[in-house]
């Protein structure tokens, strides 16, 4: 591995460096932002990486001292960019609940909840603790096999970054905070870890089957029809048709017709099947029920 003296007293350009010297590819990113900052294909000038045809952030991506220098020259302040399946890499993105989400398990609580049940520790390898509080961990992916992104696929608020996917290295600032990593060396992806991210994903169940005289009539037409809505929910509005089915059902819940559980169970897998991520179906759900059950707590002694 060729290592790369540090230059030129820009802290950016020294992250660059850093990140070059782990064998990892590299581009600029908008200063103070987590956006590539190349140019897009309208306007390619068609010249050095591009010369044969507008190349996009991946194949740009490099470890080359030259291109780094150029590319940070001046004291530029651009964020760093590591191409993560160029450099031979997966990196576990654990996020933080949005929106104040408190009652929700962040990423790395839910991660080590899935450790457990696979009955292995958290795996030591080096880490970066993002600027919104969450945390990057980086695995080098064993030979022979490619993985791309996923999103949820481990859980709630877990994606990992691989082929077509990039994450901001240690050194970036971002309005809320900058990016840090904790020196450790990159270990292999664990085996257990390898096969979750490469199991074939299981077909979406059919939503459960109300079953009658568990709540009124009128409570499971609801239950099934606001289902059906949902897992026919078109392309580009199936969030908010979710949405209006939890807040709907929420008022059964709240009036004591319909039992928590079987509702989140029912729109979850309506939700899935009608295409979103499980990830989204979580986070929409919870936030529309228990803003429909808390509005609505009041008619149950009506």
């Amino acid at each position: 591995m060729t290592h790369y003296v540090e230059g030129m007293g820009n802290p950016f350009y020294t992250s660059a460096l850093a990140a070059a010297n782990r064998g990892w590819m590299v581009f600029p990113l908008r200063p103070g932002a987590k956006q590539p900052a190349l140019h897009g294909e309208q306007h390619c000038p068609h010249t050095r990486d591009c010369a044969g045809g507008h190349a996009k952030w991946e194949q740009r991506a490099t470890d080359n001292p030259l291109q780094l220098e150029r590319a940070w020259a001046h004291g530029a302040k651009y964020n760093v960019g590591i191409a993560t399946g160029p450099s031979g890499l997966v990196v576990v993105d654990l996020d933080m609940p949005k929106n104040g989400k408190s009652d929700m398990p962040d990423g790395m609580a839910t991660f080590k909840a899935l450790c457990e049940r696979a009955g292995q520790p958290v795996p030591a390898t080096y880490t970066v603790r993002t600027a919104s509080g969450g945390w990057h961990l980086y695995f080098t992916v064993p030979a022979r096999v490619r993985l791309g992104n996923t999103a949820g696929k481990l859980g709630p608020l877990i994606d990992t970054r691989a082929w077509g996917g990039y994450v901001v290295a240690e050194g970036s600032v971002v309005a809320s905070g900058i990016y840090q990593g904790n020196h450790a060396p990159t270990t292999r992806l664990p085996q257990w870890l390898t096969q979750a991210l490469t199991a074939s994903p299981t077909p979406p169940r059919p939503a459960p089957v109300p079953q009658p005289g568990r709540g009124s009539v009128y409570a499971e037409t609801a239950l099934r029809n606001e289902t059906a809505n949902v897992e026919r929910a078109p392309k580009g509005s199936r969030n908010a048709v979710l949405v209006r089915a939890a807040r709907a059902l929420g008022r059964l819940i709240a009036s004591g017709d319909l039992d928590r559980t079987r509702v989140e169970e029912a729109l979850n897998w309506a939700g899935i099947s009608a295409g979103l991520r499980p990830r989204e179906c979580t986070s929409a759900l919870t936030s529309a029920l228990n803003w429909s059950i808390a509005h609505n707590t009041g008619r149950r002694t009506a």
